[in-house]
């Protein structure tokens, strides 16, 4: 086994029936608090992009602002963040996406990325792959590159990655 994802793995814990009946809600608290465990889930998320020109890391409200600071300065690159509809105080571009029982927008300032701008979309989960698409699209609206998409965690059942198709998907653990 390798020991630092092993780490990272020690620090995840299950919870059962959460959010509701029939979900077993990975929480990355625990990864939070334990300071060997976020400094090498850092290190290995940033590993595959170090040479890869990163102007920008995108993270999409919330837990991908958590790991998209630390991780943008380990790659030298801004932090752009993506929120809710009516959190950024500036003009704002919009994309909506399909959630299992609806649909939901993501916001971005019009004004923080362009063409010269290389970007790596991170967050701490990829599910069904809606949110981190969505992303996707709204930093290619502002005709920035997507270079690649990070995530602590990937729910491979549930085959998000399709979404991403054509990017360098890295992903620390799977399920």
């Amino acid at each position: 086994m390798d020991q630092p994802l092993d780490l990272i793995r020690s620090c995840i814990r299950d919870v059962p029936d959460f959010p509701k009946p029939g979900i077993l809600f990975k929480d990355i608290t625990p990864l939070l608090r334990s300071a060997d465990g976020l400094r090498t889930a850092l290190d290995l998320l940033a590993a595959p992009f170090l040479d890869a020109g990163i102007t920008a890391v995108v993270g999409m409200e919330s837990r991908g602002f958590i790991f998209g600071v630390p991780l943008a300065e380990r790659l030298q690159a801004g932090f752009v963040p993506v929120r809710k509809p009516g959190k950024l105080p500036a003009a704002t571009i919009s994309e909506e996406f399909s959630l299992e029982y609806g649909t939901d927008t993501l916001h971005m300032h019009q004004d923080a990325l362009g063409a010269a701008d290389r970007v790596l979309i991170v967050d701490d989960l990829l599910a069904t792959g809606g949110t981190a698409a969505a992303t996707v699209r709204l930093v290619r609206r502002l005709g920035a590159g997507v270079c690649g998409a990070a995530f602590v965690i990937e729910l491979d059942f549930l085959a998000g990655r399709n979404q991403l198709s054509g990017l360098t998907v890295h992903s620390l653990l799977h399920y």
